[in-house]
C-alpha cells in the first residue's frame, strides 16, 4: 500500500492530535444501493426521455478510439444536436464512453472514475477492443472483455468505428434508456460482490476502497 494511504497520527495547528485512515476518512464506505423508480410510470416515462436526450459523457481514450469521438464534436456531425455534450469530469457526467483498449493499470482507473459517476448512469463500449480485447488479445495486460468488470449497456464494435457508427451506438442508447432498461447502475449494485471479485482478480495492488463515491 502506497504510503500516503496508510494510518497516520496528524497534529492539527491548535496542537492536538488525531489519526486519519486515508481509506476510511476520505472516502464513503456504503456500498451502490439500487435505486428503483419513485414515481408514476407517466412520470418516469417523461425522465427517461429527458435523460436519453441529455447525454453527458465521460470519454476514457485509451487508444485510438478517442479519436473517433472528435468529429462528433465538428459541424459535419454535430452530436450537440442530438442532445449529446461532453463533459471533463466524472460528477459531471452520466455516460461513460470507453473508447480503445484497457490495460490492466488502466482499469484500475476506469473503475474509480466509473463509481463517482451520479446515478443514473451508462456505459458504452467503443471498439473491439472492449470486447475481445482487439488486436491486442494475447496480451497478458490487456482487458479482453470489460462486461465483466462494469455494465456495458451498448457495444459499438469496429477497430475502429466510424463517427457514424458511434451516433448509432448512441441512438441505440437512446432507445434503451427511453424504454427503462437504462439499468446499468443497479445491475452494478445487484451484483457488486461479483463485480468487485472479478476486478480485484486482475487488479493486483488494490490499494482504493472497494467503493470509490
Amino acid at each position: 500500500m502506497r504510503e500516503e494511504l496508510r494510518k497516520r497520527t496528524v497534529t492539527a495547528p491548535d496542537g492536538q492530535t488525531f489519526e486519519i485512515e486515508p481509506l476510511k476518512d476520505y472516502f464513503c464506505e456504503a456500498q451502490p444501493q439500487v435505486q428503483r423508480p419513485a414515481y408514476a410510470k407517466i412520470v418516469e416515462d417523461l425522465f427517461n426521455w429527458a435523460r436519453s436526450e441529455s447525454l453527458w459523457i465521460l470519454g476514457f481514450g485509451t487508444g485510438c478510439g478517442a479519436i473517433e469521438m472528435r468529429p462528433l464534436m465538428t459541424p459535419r456531425y454535430d452530436a450537440y444536436r442530438f442532445g449529446i455534450q461532453w463533459r471533463p469530469t466524472p460528477r459531471q457526467s452520466n455516460l461513460f464512453v470507453i473508447s480503445g483498449y484497457l490495460s490492466v493499470k488502466t482499469l484500475k482507473r476506469v473503475i474509480r472514475s466509473y463509481e463517482q459517476m451520479q446515478g443514473p448512469k451508462y456505459v458504452v463500449g467503443l471498439g473491439s477492443c472492449t470486447i475481445n480485447g482487439g488486436m491486442y488479445w494475447d496480451s497478458y495486460n490487456t482487458i479482453k472483455q470489460l462486461a465483466d468488470y462494469l455494465p456495458v449497456d451498448v457495444y459499438i464494435a469496429g477497430c475502429m468505428p466510424r463517427p457514424e457508427a458511434l451516433l448509432a451506438g448512441f441512438e441505440e442508447l437512446k432507445r434503451i434508456i427511453r424504454a427503462g432498461k437504462g439499468e446499468g447502475a443497479n445491475r452494478y449494485a445487484e451484483n457488486f460482490e461479483w463485480y468487485k471479485a472479478n476486478q480485484k482478480r486482475v487488479i493486483q495492488d488494490w490499494d482504493m476502497p472497494d467503493y470509490n463515491w
